[in-house]
């Protein structure tokens, strides 16, 4: 039987256990941010703060607003069930779960992505999939917080493959402008991928070496449809570290 959730339990899929992922990248220093860019963080780390403080406020997450009005909570379902579109920005994502044994400690997890309204005019794919780019994933933990940042194998989403550097050029045009269905979880992810720039980048830089020292491993294999390699980088977050580390080394920095 299904479970109940806001954000609760998923139910259990009879889907095969998912391949370990490879070793996490370690924390980022980020003083060698420019002050605008450590500015632009640490603004975005009050938003999400001010953010999860109103919901807080109604004893509610973030993942429980997106699932308001849910009666039950299924393994690989996309909430909402047709994504978060914004037709002006091309941005676009859900919210899923895997079975537990896959993704032990986490709840579920968002999806990022571009459409080809929001990427770069000449930015042209590697390996030609769906027509969108996902940027990254967002796991929560049972309690509704961000918990880890993860990148994935071309497969897991169908998604045509940018390399590195395109993928870092489309991330602030990742933004959610729509009241429905949660203007709070809209707002939320936005600011999200802001706050997580530097480490998106040294994600997406490292997935695109994986992939790299994978085919010299074993040249002739298609990598993008190998499914023993679905994640393909990670690195654990706190918001609450990540804009008092933002702070700090905004104070650290001299003035020009």
């Amino acid at each position: 039987m299904p479970r109940t959730s806001s954000p609760g339990r998923p139910e259990r899929s009879a889907r095969r256990p998912e391949a370990a992922a490879i070793a996490p990248i370690p924390p980022l220093e980020l003083e060698a941010l420019p002050r605008a860019a450590l500015n632009a963080v640490v603004a975005a780390g009050h938003e999400i703060a001010e953010l999860e403080r109103l919901c807080a406020k109604s004893a509610d997450n973030v993942v429980g607003l997106l699932l308001e009005g849910e009666r039950n909570f299924y393994e690989w379902t996309h909430y909402p069930a047709a994504d978060v579109y914004d037709p002006e920005t091309g941005a676009q994502y859900y919210y899923h779960a895997h079975p537990k044994e896959e993704r032990p400690g986490e709840h579920g997890h968002f999806h990022a992505f571009l459409r080809p309204k929001g990427i770069p005019e000449g930015a042209l794919p590697a390996d030609a999939g769906a027509p969108l780019c996902h940027l990254v994933a967002v796991a929560m933990s049972e309690k509704g917080q961000a918990i880890e940042l993860f990148t994935t194998n071309r497969w897991v989403t169908g998604e045509s493959w940018y390399g590195a550097a395109e993928v870092i050029a489309m991330l602030e045009r990742f933004k959610v402008e729509l009241l429905r269905p949660s203007w709070p979880v809209n707002r939320w992810i936005t600011a999200l991928l802001r706050l997580f720039r530097p480490q998106i980048e040294a994600l997406v830089i490292e997935r695109d070496r994986a992939i790299r020292e994978r085919q010299r491993r074993r040249p002739g294999l298609d990598l993008f449809e190998d499914r023993s390699l679905p994640v393909l980088s990670r690195i654990a977050i706190s918001t609450e570290a990540q804009t008092a580390a933002a702070l700090a080394a905004l104070k650290r920095k001299p003035r020009a």
